[in-house]
């Protein structure tokens, strides 16, 4: 394995890249954000900026978060914890970061991930029908929490 992140997804990018450079194969830029999933009970994934790091940088922000529990697919499989949180900027309103703790933490991240990487923003998740129920229903309910938090009266 070579480089940051040090994750076998990443090493597996990795080497298709090296195989087109060998091969004169000519590649797109690498996608800005990776994901991030660690595999314990409860499984933790991320991707994109912290709130840690977003205050650093001194990007003016807003967070949604969405509890697993209280989505629909939430109380069919009986969880009694885990959730999302989402980070957007203020000006564009561009999502900066996705953070979810919980149950298949590591297969929902992926849509956070190709959201951040096509520069999209809370339109998207708040525009968009989400399958219901599924835990990906979370997105919306977390978009529309920070919508609320951005403009609330």
């Amino acid at each position: 394995m070579v480089g940051f992140p040090s994750l076998a997804s990443t090493s597996l990018e990795q080497g298709r890249i090296a195989a087109c450079h060998a091969f004169g194969i000519p590649l797109p830029p690498a996608p800005e954000f990776f994901p991030y999933g660690i595999y314990s009970v409860p499984e933790i994934s991320t991707v994109g900026m912290s709130e840690e790091e977003v205050r650093r940088r001194s990007i003016p922000y807003e967070c949604g978060i969405a509890r697993f529990r209280e989505t629909s697919r939430g109380h069919i499989m009986g969880l009694g914890a885990g959730m999302m949180k989402m980070i957007f900027a203020l000006d564009s309103r561009r999502l900066l970061g996705v953070h979810i703790v919980g149950e298949g933490a590591t297969e929902l991240v992926h849509i956070g991930q190709a959201v951040l990487n096509l520069g999209g923003t809370l339109d998207y998740f708040i525009e968009n029908t989400f399958n219901y129920p599924t835990l990906a229903e979370a997105y919306k309910i977390a978009a529309l929490d920070a919508w609320n938090r951005m403009f609330r009266v």
